[in-house]
């Protein structure tokens, strides 16, 4: 999620064409250093929003693998100034580790001057100040699949060599329709694209609900990157894309199978203990000027009902397969009480 340079970019949120940008900085932190950035505990930071979905998977990912010890983490105020994403929870409004107010001051010192927008997920070398990479497509992966060194005992194999393929068809089918077509459909400058955007979304969302009636996770019988990169736009569904982007042909509190797949995965360690529905209200409502000019937040949805018994287990499957759920979150990480069901 990219914060746009100058508050014209939030103003024109439906005014102009929505192209979602790929990642400008694509280097990755592999197991063997090839682009330089080694796997190493303590070295880095990750920086994310937790209103941001894509921000939100790395979080999950980081949580399941029990890499919080070896990366640490830096949460960012939900509401962007024109300076881009900024350390407002923190004491004196820096980051403790980086020492800096603001995102985009990693993002300078990596490169002066870079044009675009400044966004998150984002993981920045501690040492030197400066972004590695904010290709949230790759980071997670990563995180799975190269960083196996660092991972808590017993924990779980997000991305299985023996399912990739159809882990890689899912995530581009749910990447396409859902978990970018919310936004195409939010940020449609007229009807035709608006329908269009939205018929997509509701279509993919029917399809996978016919596959998620006869099986508990989407790929295989236990929780992958798949799983976790549905989730992110499951949870905020209803309390913002329903309303904000209007994709309102139904709730997905109206939606049998849906709603308890999400209820599944949010009662799960690592999913649910991520969330904060008071960050993720007040960013939708109060950064997009351009479709909500008044800058009002919503008081729903009831959020009583995410903890309600879900029946999936009836389904079968292993959450972790062979491992184990991670442990409590850590005091100093978890979620505000706020906005939390």
């Amino acid at each position: 999620m990219s914060s746009d340079e100058g508050d014209g970019g939030n103003s024109a949120y439906g005014h102009k064409a929505f192209k979602r940008s790929g990642a400008h900085f694509a280097d990755r932190i592999t197991a063997d250093g090839r682009d330089g950035w080694p796997v190493e505990a303590g070295r880095y930071r990750l920086v994310v929003s937790r209103a941001c979905p894509w921000a939100s998977r790395a979080l999950v990912s980081r949580r399941l693998l029990g890499l919080e010890d070896a990366l640490s983490l830096a949460v960012t105020d939900p509401i962007q100034d024109h300076r881009s994403w900024r350390f407002t929870l923190d004491p004196d409004g820096r980051d403790p580790v980086l020492g800096i107010r603001y995102l985009s001051e990693a993002y300078d010192r990596r490169e002066t001057d870079y044009p675009g927008g400044v966004s998150v997920p984002a993981i920045v070398e501690v040492a030197g100040g400066q972004l590695v990479t904010n290709d949230y497509q790759q980071i997670t992966l990563d995180f799975a699949t190269e960083w196996t060194a660092l991972h808590r005992a017993g924990a779980p194999d997000l991305y299985p060599e023996k399912h990739r393929d159809e882990i890689d068809a899912v995530m581009a089918e749910v990447f396409d329709d859902v978990n970018n077509g919310v936004y195409r459909a939010g940020f449609a400058t007229g009807q035709q694209e608006y329908e269009g955007a939205c018929a997509d979304v509701f279509r993919r969302l029917e399809l996978l609900a016919r596959r998620l009636a006869g099986q508990r996770y989407l790929v295989g019988d236990t929780i992958t990157e798949a799983d976790i990169r549905l989730f992110t736009t499951l949870v905020r569904f209803d309390a913002v894309y329903h309303g904000h982007f209007k994709c309102n042909r139904w709730k997905l509190t109206e939606n049998r199978v849906l709603w308890g797949y999400v209820r599944d995965l949010y009662q799960t360690p690592g999913f649910g203990d991520t969330v904060d529905f008071d960050h993720i209200k007040r960013h939708y409502y109060q950064v997009h000027t351009g479709i909500n000019p008044t800058g009002i937040v919503p008081l729903g949805p009831d959020l009583s009902g995410w903890s309600a018994p879900h029946h999936r287990e009836e389904l079968g499957g292993r959450p972790f397969g062979d491992g184990t759920p991670p442990g409590p979150a850590r005091a100093d990480e978890e979620t505000a009480a706020r906005g939390r069901p």
